[in-house]
């Protein structure tokens, strides 16, 4: 028995060595022209090696508050974790794709017990009378269906599994990227409205001494009626905006606790906004450096290596399919004997199937995976240039931002300056209330549109870190 177990096995080794053939293309990364640097406004940064991408996500976003709210959004935010049960779906997937090149052998046995009646219908000898108590045994060691993977279908289809294990874990680290900003974008959008809210809220106060001013003054018959109104629209004006932005404050806390995968409430400040801390420096980086660095790419890029894999499958169906199935062991009605050599049992059943008609679906089935392969082409380098397009566009807002802002500020104080005046000669006589009331109004609107605008530019750093595949790590 053991001699045949020897030879059994012999077998099943000459018939893996034989699958040595591999059908279908291997894959080489398609060649894309990458530029020399980024797009950006003169003068254009010099190519350096080193990337805002390179820092960690607690290195980029100073405050306190927002890590916390970052590490919580790591730990319970629902999409990532639906991405990592991707992943452990896709392991799954490969191990069982895997399993299929190697055999798969299993053990049985069974005994079985009978008693022959002296009483029957059918009269037996006195030589099986003599025993009336039978016993028979059986064990085998069962080769189960094991096809000999002579054309690499089965490595091509573990191949593209693979692939897709890799797109998946990549994509996990899309969804980090794109989550560490979406908290980072979503809270500094809430410090900028909580900003506003004290801008409104304390403009409105002055805007009532204003208005007592006035109507004090109307009063004294020094002011007339339409100034009075003047004032009062003011204030209605200022009222009417404090509600507004609270309801925006509200919901934009409620968007953040649903990043986090909580219930809605409120969320702990840190910072204040115009004290929120931007890197010393954003460099780029290399640009050949980003096709390694941005996950959503190595996804495009895995992607394209499963396609180019579905290609052998596909075309090996044209081949024969060879499969092994057997059994080795013994059989006795002796339990004593069951091993024993004169009791041995096995079979050894090699089978090949080979499609002869199949009205064009084989064929079919190749143009499709090639098909597929081209449209995984295309994707990716749609990625590659969108990324391009991403960075460029977050230098360029990066550094037209920041110019507006220096020119909203230098435009706040001079605004400051004109209140000031207006109210002085209003009181002194010397002006009407009208210059003043328009200093006021003009004053508040490009308080508000320098927060936007600072806004705009601490949000133009988070694009630009997720756009260069910062983040993930």
């Amino acid at each position: 028995m053991k001699n045949r177990f020897l030879a059994l096995f012999a077998i099943l080794v000459a018939a893996i060595v034989m699958a040595g053939c591999t059908l279908g293309p291997n894959y080489r990364r398609p060649v894309v022209a990458t530029p020399q640097n980024f797009r950006a406004p003169d003068p254009l940064p010099a190519p350096q090696a080193t990337s805002l991408a390179d820092l960690k996500w607690f290195e980029v976003f100073k405050d306190e508050k927002l890590q916390d709210l970052i590490r919580t959004a790591l730990a319970a935010n629902y999409d990532l974790r639906d991405a990592v049960v991707r992943v452990d779906a896709a392991r799954a997937n490969l191990g069982i794709t895997r399993a299929d090149q190697f055999p798969q052998l299993g053990a049985g046995g069974s005994i079985e017990f009978n008693r022959l009646s002296r009483n029957g219908q059918t009269p037996l000898p006195a030589t099986v009378l003599q025993s009336q108590n039978r016993t028979f045994g059986q064990s085998t060691l069962n080769l189960l269906s094991f096809e000999v993977d002579m054309w690499g279908r089965l490595r091509r289809a573990t191949e593209a599994a693979r692939a897709n294990l890799l797109s998946a874990e990549e994509n996990r680290k899309a969804v980090v990227v794109t989550l560490v900003s979406d908290v980072a974008t979503d809270y500094l959008h809430l410090r900028e409205l909580d900003y506003e809210l004290e801008i409104s809220q304390a403009t409105l106060a002055t805007r009532r001494d204003s208005l007592k001013l006035t109507t004090d003054r109307q009063n004294g018959g020094v002011a007339t009626l339409l100034d009075l109104r003047e004032a009062e629209q003011l204030v209605d004006t200022a009222e009417q905006t404090i509600p507004q932005l609270q309801q925006q404050i509200e919901q934009t806390e409620n968007q953040i606790t649903l990043l986090l995968g909580q219930n809605p409430s409120g969320i702990i400040r840190g910072q204040d906004f115009m004290k929120q801390e931007l890197p010393p420096e954003v460099p780029a980086g290399l640009p050949s450096t980003l096709l390694e660095r941005r996950p959503d790419i190595l996804a495009a890029e895995q992607n394209l290596v499963a396609a180019n894999a579905n290609i052998g499958v596909a075309k090996a169906s044209y081949f024969p399919r060879i499969s092994l199935s057997g059994f080795l062991g013994g059989q006795s009605t002796q339990l004593s004997s069951l091993f024993s050599g004169p009791h041995s049992a096995w079979s050894f059943v090699p089978q090949v199937s080979q499609p002869i008609f199949a009205a064009g679906a084989l064929k079919s089935g190749v143009k499709l995976a090639q098909a597929q392969r081209e449209a995984a082409l295309i994707q990716y380098e749609k990625t590659i240039q969108t990324a391009f397009t991403d960075v460029s566009n977050a230098l360029i807002a990066h550094q037209r931002v920041r110019e507006s802002r220096e020119k909203q500020e230098a435009l706040v104080a001079a605004l400051q300056d004109r209140k000031r005046l207006a109210y002085v000669r209003y009181q002194g006589g010397v002006d009407t209330q009208l210059n003043a009331l328009d200093a006021d109004r003009d004053l508040f609107q490009a308080q508000l549109s320098l927060a936007e605008i600072r806004l705009n530019e601490l949000l133009s750093v988070v694009q630009l870190y997720k756009a260069l595949g910062g983040g993930w790590n």
